[in-house]
C-alpha cells in the first residue's frame, strides 16, 4: 500500500493507494498513524472514497512530525568518499519538525551560509509504538518508507564535532511524496537512489550499499528509546555529496533539486534565498 496526503479545499487529506486505486480519507494522515486500522484493513472498510490524484497534488505525507532520527555514514561508498572508516555502531543524529517541507515546496537557503549540500536518503516511517524491537519484527512497527533530502549546512555542521547545528535549519529538509509499505520494497536487493541539481546527476547509488540495514537501525534505536508513531528515521546517503566533489559544489538560489528512490517516488524542490 501507499500512503500520502493531498490538499483539498484548503485542508490536508490522507489518501491511500490499494490495488492501483487511490482512496481519500476524511482526516490528515497523522490522525490515522498508530491506528490498528491503517494498513491492516482495506480503504473501503475505513470509509474511504475513490478519488483521482495527480502527482502535483501531493503535500508532505505527515503533519506534526516532532522527531527525525538520522544515520550518518551508513553507505560504504559515502564513507569512502569522505575518508571515514565504516562505523562499528550506527551514528545517530537528530532533526526536528521545523526542518521539514513537502514535495514542491521551496528549500529556504539561509543568508548565513554558502555551503549547502544535498543528500538523498531512504527514510523509515514508524507506524506503531515500540521499544526493544527485534530485527525480524521491525516491519511490523513501520508504516513504510519515503524519500528524504537531508539538506545540510556544511560550514555550520563543521563548526563543532556535533552535527546538530548544520542539520536543523528551518524549512530545508524535503520528504515525501508518498510512504510505501515495507512489503512492496526490496531494500536489500537494491533500490536505485538518485539526486540531480538542475538536471545534472550528483548522486547515483543503491540501498544495497547500506552499512546497517533498516531493521538493524530501527532495532538499535529502540534499544535506548521508545519509538512513537510518526517518527522518521533517515537511513543515510550514498556517494556524490557536494562536500566530496572536486571542485566542491553547493546549492544556490534558483536551482532545482530532484531526489528519487526506485519504488517510492520523486521529490522536486526549488531553492530560494531567505
Amino acid at each position: 500500500m501507499k500512503f500520502a496526503q493531498v490538499r483539498r479545499a484548503g485542508k490536508a487529506r490522507a489518501v491511500v493507494e490499494s490495488g492501483g486505486c487511490w482512496y481519500e480519507l476524511n482526516r490528515p494522515l497523522h490522525k490515522f498513524v498508530g491506528s490498528s486500522d491503517l494498513g491492516s484493513v482495506s480503504p473501503a472498510e475505513m470509509g474511504a472514497r475513490p478519488v483521482d490524484v495527480r502527482i502535483d497534488e501531493f503535500i508532505a505525507p505527515l503533519n506534526k512530525v516532532q522527531r527525525v532520527l538520522c544515520v550518518g555514514l551508513n553507505f560504504t561508498d559515502h564513507a569512502a568518499e569522505v575518508g571515514a572508516e565504516l562505523p562499528t555502531y550506527p551514528t545517530i543524529f537528530t532533526k526536528f519538525g521545523n526542518a521539514l517541507i513537502g514535495p514542491g515546496e521551496a528549500i529556504e537557503l539561509p543568508a548565513e551560509s554558502t555551503k549547502i549540500d544535498w543528500e538523498v536518503e531512504l527514510c523509515a516511517v514508524v507506524g506503531r509504538r515500540g521499544r526493544h524491537i527485534a530485527e525480524d519484527q521491525v516491519d511490523d512497527y513501520l508504516l513504510g518508507y519515503t524519500v528524504l533530502n537531508d539538506v545540510s549546512v556544511r560550514d555550520w555542521q563543521g563548526r563543532t564535532s556535533e552535527w546538530f547545528q548544520g542539520k536543523n535549519w528551518d524549512r530545508m529538509t524535503p520528504f515525501g511524496p508518498v510512504i510505501v509499505s515495507p512489503d512492496e520494497l526490496d531494500i536489500a536487493g537494491g533500490l536505485a537512489m538518485t539526486c540531480t541539481v538542475d538536471g545534472e546527476v550528483r548522486q547515483q547509488g543503491t540501498t544495497a550499499n547500506m552499512v546497517f540495514t533498516p531493521a538493524q537501525v530501527v532495532s538499535y534505536i529502540s534499544t535506548f528509546m521508545t519509538l512513537e508513531p510518526g517518527d522518521l528515521i533517515a537511513l543515510g546517503t550514498p556517494a556524490g555529496v557536494g562536500l566530496s566533489l572536486r571542485p566542491r559544489k553547493w546549492l544556490g538560489p534558483g536551482q532545482t533539486v530532484v531526489t528519487s528512490i526506485e519504488g517510492i517516488g520523486t521529490l522536486t524542490n526549488r531553492c530560494e534565498q531567505v
